[in-house]
This record gives C-alpha cells, structure tokens and sequence, in this order.
C-alpha cells in the first residue's frame, strides 16, 4: 500500500480553478464513495478549502487514476489539472500533510483554521468508511505534530488569519469603521472571526445573513448585530459599507444587479467587498461597478506578506518539528513491515516449546528423574532453537557473506569480544589449583 497526498493550492491553481475543484460538504462523502470506486483506492479523504483542493489516499494503483478520476468528476480540463496539480508518496505525502495541518503551507502562514478543517476532513471520511488502518495512523500522526507545532513554537502568535487580513484590507478603504456597517454573509468559523476582528476595531453595526436564520441569530447576538436569511440580503444591502462573503455555496449570492440597486439607494456611496469563498459568492462582475471595490481571497496575498514576517523564524522551528514527526511515522511503518516475521517465529518457538514440553510430561509420568528430564528439556529446547539459525550462518560464513553474520550479532545481542573475554577467564579458572592441591 501506497501513502499519497494529491491537489491544487493557491500557490499553484487561480482562484477560476479553484472553486471549480471545491467539493461541496453535503456532496463529500459520495464523492468519497466515487472516488474509492473509480480510482481504485483502499482509503481516501478529502480536504477541500477556499485555498486547497487535496485527495489523501492509501492505494496500490497509479496516482494518475486520482488524477483521471478528478476530471471525470470536476469536468475540469486535463490539461489545466495536470499543470497546477502536485503529488506526494510515502512519507513525502505525511510531510506535506503535516505542513498543511501545520500551517506552514497556507496562504497565511501559521493560520490555525487549516488544523481543524483537516480534522473534519478525517472525521467525514472516517464516516462514509473510506478511513482504513494507513489513513488513520497519517492522520494521527499528523495531527499530533500539528499540535506539537502549535504548543512549541511562536508561529501561531499574532493574529494573521484569512479573517484578520480581511479586516486589515477593509481599514485600508475606510480608515475609521466605527461609523460604518458590515454585512457579513454566512455563519462559519471564518466569518465569526471577521466579527471578532471587526468588533475589536470598534465597528458597531454589523448584519450577518445565513442560509438558517437560528446560526445567523447566534452569531448576531453575540456581537449585538441583526440576523437575516440570504433571500433577504437584497433589502438590507444598501446599508452595509463593508460586505465579506465566505458560505459554501456552489452558486453566487450575490449578483451585479442586486449590488447596482444597492449603490443607487446609498446615492453611489463607495461599497468595500470581499469574497472569501470558493466557489465565489460574489460574481465577477460586480467588479466593474463604480463605487464598488470587490477583492477575492487571492487579493489578501499582499496584506498577509506583510504580517507573514514574524512567523518566518517560527516556521524554522515548526520544519524541524515536522522532520521529527516524518522520521517517527517512518520507523512506525517499518515496525509494521516485521510484524508478520516476528508472529510467524514466536509461533514456530511456541510449537518447538510445546512438543518439547509434552515429551518432558510423559517421561515425568513413567518415572524417570525430574532433574535429567528437565536438563533434557532445556538441551532439546536450546538445539532446536538454534539449528536453522546456525545453519544458515555456517553457510553464510562460508560463502563470504559477512552482512549476515553482522546483522545475526546485532539481531541476537552478541558481543564476540565479550564472548573471548568469558572464554578466557573459564580457561583460567580451570587451569588455576584448588586449594586441596
């Protein structure tokens, strides 16, 4: 079985790309039924963000199955696939895992919805039973490093989050958000950041709009604002100064003529728009407004740069924490591989010990001296035990293959050397007078 990890990410794929890949959450798990069938994987999860598409797999077929695979599914261009998309195996794909659930592979380095996002990723294939034994100790084993990297180094200090560079880009169009409102579209994690980091600015009007009114509520209530339904997004979007978009829709909330009656109720007062999601929940369009300044999430790149600097060193620390991580999966790995080994000859000692023992019984029932049947034991016992294994040295020595002898000292704990000395002070003894003589 093969360990993989195969994707697009925002280093390698547009954002056009992107949202053409994303999987949707109520369609996850019979993509991942899809994909266990049409690809030929043993196991698979699937991790979709708005900066990353990846498939992690356990699978004896080519990885250009996946490949083959996700342009069937996507309808997405082989062509366009195979120039923005990357593959790891074996212990390179629990690397690049580690790094993602890190954080040292997002678009905001160190940001820490990733670790939780790839969490459900686990737990969703864990569900639809596409999560087997190879799968499940990755995931561990990455999960445990991504903590590690957490708790260990300062790459999680300060907050450079998708959310917190939204904000940031905001202050860059309105310099004072205290006097401005903010439509927030959605109720997930990302959004509820931007509440908090907007709240922290001081702005004091914010709407947040859901596809079920009762999340939307909660989150409003939390920060004092107003709830509403997306249907009713067209009536309260002429108050909003800020708009920031991130829901899991695969189609878009928000459209140009909506935004164009918007504008003529503020009498063309300037609109700051922002669009996390993928696939977009803004459209494109949008942008050719006046009075509208529409970014997506690949717009955040120059403000996450600048914040992207005091987590360099921590980055340092978090790579060798990831080297330690990939070197202890490995060795788990190859524990594995001798596993079979290891039962097959405590079995076959077992037997030995048993048909040993049986003759011991017997003899001890016809009467014959408990101490030279158990000597006899332990010298049948001992022969037995060693007969293959001096066999195959003898022959190994003879044809000139010292690895093997090397490696049957290291197996069975032999010291030659120590052996000699033993040798050596026996001799002596034996040869020393008693004190009769």
């Amino acid at each position: 079985m093969t360990l993989l990890a195969l994707g697009i990410n925002h280093n390698t794929a547009p954002l056009a790309l992107r949202e053409r890949l994303a999987f949707a959450p109520e369609a996850l798990v019979e993509s991942l039924q899809q994909a266990r069938i049409h690809a030929g994987l043993e196991e698979v999860a699937i991790l979709s963000t708005c900066n990353r598409t990846e498939i992690y797999a356990s699978s004896l077929a080519d990885h250009n199955l996946v490949e083959d695979w996700l342009v069937r599914h996507t309808a997405v261009d082989a062509g366009s696939l195979a120039s923005s998309c990357y593959c790891y195996i074996g212990e390179d794909a629990v690397r690049h895992m580690m790094k993602v659930a890190g954080g040292l592979d997002s678009l905001v380095l160190g940001e820490p919805q990733i670790l939780g996002q790839m969490k459900s990723a686990f737990a969703v294939a864990k569900d639809a039973g596409t999560i087997g034994s190879e799968l499940h100790s990755a995931f561990q084993q990455v999960f445990s490093i991504a903590k590690r990297v957490r708790t260990e180094t300062a790459i999680g200090e300060n907050p450079v989050s998708v959310a917190y560079a939204a904000v940031s880009l905001a202050q860059q169009i309105f310099s004072n958000l205290k006097e401005d409102t903010a439509l927030l579209i959605g109720a997930g994690e990302t959004i509820e950041l931007v509440a908090r980091h907007l709240a922290e600015q001081g702005i004091k009007r914010m709407i947040v709009a859901n596809r079920t009114l009762d999340r939307a509520q909660r989150l409003a209530r939390e920060f004092y604002g107003e709830a509403i339904l997306l249907a009713d997004i067209p009536e309260y979007l002429h108050r909003a100064d800020i708009v920031i978009s991130s829901t899991a829709s695969q189609l878009p909330i928000l459209g140009k003529g909506a935004v164009e009656s918007a504008l003529k109720k503020r009498k063309h007062k300037p609109m700051f728009m922002l669009d996390i999601a993928v696939p977009r929940d803004i459209e494109a369009q949008v942008s050719e407004l006046d009075d509208v300044y529409l970014y997506t999430v690949d717009d955040l790149h120059a403000v996450i740069d600048e914040n992207k600097k005091s987590r360099v060193a921590a980055a340092d620390q978090a790579e060798e924490i990831i080297n330690q991580g990939v070197e202890q999966y490995v060795r788990q790995l190859r524990a594995l591989d001798a596993v079979a080994t290891v039962k097959a000859y405590r079995q076959k000692a077992e037997q030995l010990r048993d048909a040993e023992l049986h003759k011991a019984l017997r003899q001890l029932q016809t009467g014959t001296d408990p101490e030279q049947v158990l000597q006899q034991l332990a010298r049948n016992l001992t022969n037995k035990l060693i007969h293959s294994p001096t066999t195959l040295l003898k022959e190994a020595s003879a044809n000139g293959r010292q690895q093997v002898i090397q490696v049957a000292q290291e197996l069975f704990a032999i010291s030659i050397k120590d052996i000699s000395e033993q040798d050596k002070l026996l001799d002596t003894s034996e040869n020393q007078p008693s004190e009769s003589a």
